[in-house]
């Protein structure tokens, strides 16, 4: 995660970007895929991290995981190698 962990808000989660991997596949993978959006960084961070909401009804633990999981195929689709 960029932001430290005593700084973080729980509804914006910024992971970094995985070397080698393109923010923008992924994203686009999520978007067409399963209808998810997710943000990009921007300015200085553009490329590097992930903007992740997790707010209102979709704030649940199920939905937390289904998102987690289809977050990490987009991930391995995009090259990142665990």
């Amino acid at each position: 995660m960029l932001v430290p962990e005593g700084y973080r808000i729980w509804n914006l989660n910024t992971p970094r970007v995985p070397e080698g991997v393109d923010d923008t596949k992924v994203r686009a993978a999520l978007l067409h895929d399963h209808g998810i959006e997710i943000a990009g960084g921007f300015g200085p961070l553009a490329g590097k991290v992930f903007r992740i909401g997790i707010m209102g009804p979709l704030a649940t633990r199920d939905h937390v995981q289904d998102f987690l999981s289809k977050f990490a195929g987009a991930l391995r689709a995009a090259g990142y190698k665990s």
